[in-house]
C-alpha cells in the first residue's frame, strides 16, 4: 500500500467489516504521527460533519476511518485538493463501496484510488507467501509440481466453512463461529445496508441474502431469488446492489462481449466469504463430508466461492489491472474465472470438487483456448486430487492447495 500512497493523493481501502482496515489505518497513522479519525464513533462523526474542512486541513496523511458515515467529507477533501494536489494527502477506509454512495457524494471520482481489502487468504492464515496468480499470468506450466498434494478432503472442507474473516477465525468452535456469523450479518444489514438507502421492506433483506447465498458459485437468477424471497424482481435487484455495496455478495460478469450469440450474458454470484456463505445456508463441515449427491453439489458451489475468493485476494495485491469474468455457453461449456491482462493475454480457471478429471471437465478451457488463440496464456483445472500435471496444450490440472502451497 505504501507505494500507492506515494503516488496517489487519496487512497481508499474498501472492504467488508472486520477484515482489518482500521488496524491497517492505525498502523499508518501511528507511523506518521497522526491520529485516526473514526467515523464509527458518533461524537467524532458529529464533529466532522459540522465542520469537515477543519479536519481535512490537518497534516498529511489525514486518516479517516469509515468515511461513508459522513460522505460530505469527500466534498471537503476535493476542495482541499483543489488548493494543493500532491500524493499521500488522505487515506480513507470504508465498509461500503464508493460506487454505492449517492452520486452527489462521489465528488472524488478520478482522484480517489481504491484498494479492496478482502478477508484473510489461506496463505495469510498459514503465514506463507502466495504467488499462484503471478505464476498463472507469467507461466502457468510453472505451477505443475512433481510432489503430490498433502491436503486431505476433510481439511479442504474445514477451510471452506471456516472462511477468512479474522474475528470468525478466532472462535475456537464451530458453534461460536456460527454465532459470530449470525451477529455479523445482522449488524451489517442494520448498520451499513440501511445507511446506504431507505429500505421499505427491511425484513426482506435477510431473506434475499439467503436466496442469493443459495446461488453462490452459480449463474445469478434474480427472478428466482426474488420469487423465493417474496419480493418483486426490480426490488430484488435494488436490494442486491445494496448487499453488494456492503460487501456481503459480489458478481463476476460474463466474459466475451463480442460473442453473445454463443456465450451467456448473465453474471455469476458469490458470497464474499465461503464461511459466511456456509453459515447463511446452514451447512456444516459434517454435512459437506457426506458422500451424498446434495452434499457434493453444495460442496461444489462453496468450493468455487472459496477458490474465486482466494484468487481475487491475490489479484488485489498486483499492480497490474486485470479484467475479470466467467464464461458459460448455451451448450454449458464453462470457465469459472477468466483473468484478462491489459495486453490481451488471457488465462482461465475451472474449479471442480472431485479428485479425478474427465474430458467433459476440459470443454470450457479448450473453448477459451480456441476463442483466444495466441492470446491464451494457459488454463488450469483446480480440483481436490493429489497430483498436478499437464493434460492438454497449455491446460494443466492442479490440486486446490496449489493456491497457497508451492
Amino acid at each position: 500500500m505504501s507505494s500507492r500512497v506515494a503516488r496517489e493523493p487519496v487512497v481508499a481501502l474498501h472492504g467488508p467489516r472486520t477484515v482489518g482496515k482500521s488496524t491497517l489505518l492505525d498502523d499508518v497513522a501511528e507511523s506518521a504521527g497522526r491520529v485516526r479519525l473514526d467515523l464509527d464513533d458518533p461524537a467524532t462523526r458529529m464533529a466532522i460533519s459540522a465542520d469537515p474542512m477543519a479536519f481535512v486541513r490537518g497534516p498529511s496523511p489525514v486518516c479517516i476511518d469509515e468515511y461513508q458515515h459522513a460522505p460530505e467529507v469527500l466534498a471537503a477533501i476535493k476542495a482541499e485538493l483543489n488548493r494543493e494536489l500532491r500524493p499521500g494527502r488522505f487515506i480513507l477506509t470504508g465498509s461500503t463501496t464508493y460506487a454505492s454512495l449517492p452520486l452527489t457524494a462521489q465528488s472524488l471520482t478520478g482522484r480517489l484510488h481504491r484498494i479492496t481489502v478482502w478477508p484473510l487468504s489461506q496463505g495469510e492464515i498459514d503465514g506463507v507467501h502466495e504467488t499462484f496468480v503471478e505464476q498463472l499470468l507469467d507461466n502457468p506450466a510453472s505451477l505443475v509440481a512433481t510432489a503430490g498434494a498433502s491436503t486431505p478432503r476433510e481439511e479442504y472442507i474445514e477451510r471452506v466453512v471456516r472462511g477468512g474473516m479474522p474475528l470468525a477465525l478466532r472462535r475456537s468452535t464451530a458453534r461460536d463461529r456460527d454465532r459470530w456469523f449470525d451477529d455479523y450479518v445482522a449488524q451489517v444489514v442494520e448498520r451499513d445496508v440501511l445507511d446506504l438507502s431507505k429500505v421499505r421492506q427491511r425484513e426482506a433483506l435477510p431473506r434475499l441474502l439467503a436466496q442469493l447465498a443459495a446461488q453462490t458459485g452459480g449463474i445469478l437468477s434474480m427472478a428466482s431469488a426474488a420469487r423465493r424471497a417474496g419480493i418483486e424482481p426490480s426490488t430484488a435487484e435494488d436490494y442486491t446492489q445494496l448487499l453488494e455495496g456492503a460487501f456481503l455478495v459480489h458478481r463476476i460478469p460474463a466474459w466475451g462481449r463480442t460473442l453473445r450469440a454463443r456465450i451467456g450474458a448473465s453474471p455469476k454470484l458469490h458470497v464474499v466469504d465461503s464461511g459466511l456463505a456456509a453459515r447463511v445456508l446452514g451447512i456444516s463441515a459434517e454435512k459437506l463430508a457426506r458422500l451424498e449427491p446434495a452434499a457434493l453439489t453444495e460442496l461444489g458451489h462453496l468450493l468455487e466461492t472459496f477458490v474465486v475468493g482466494e484468487i481475487l485476494k491475490q489479484v488485489s495485491w498486483l499492480d497490474q489491472r486485470l479484467t475479470i469474468g466467467h464464461l458459460r455457453t448455451k451448450e454449458l461449456q464453462e470457465v469459472d474465472l477468466i483473468l484478462e491482462a491489459a495486453d490481451g493475454g488471457v488465462v482461465g480457471i475451472e474449479i471442480k470438487a472431485g479428485s479425478t478429471v474427465n474430458q467433459r471437465d476440459l470443454r470450457g478451457l479448450r473453448l477459451l483456448r480456441e476463442i483466444t488463440g495466441d492470446r491464451f496464456g494457459g488454463g488450469v483445472l483446480l480440483n481436490l486430487g493429489q497430483h498436478s500435471f499437464t493434460i492438454d496444450d497449455r491446460i494443466h490440472v492442479l490440486p486446490v492447495e496449489r493456491l497457497w502451497r508451492s
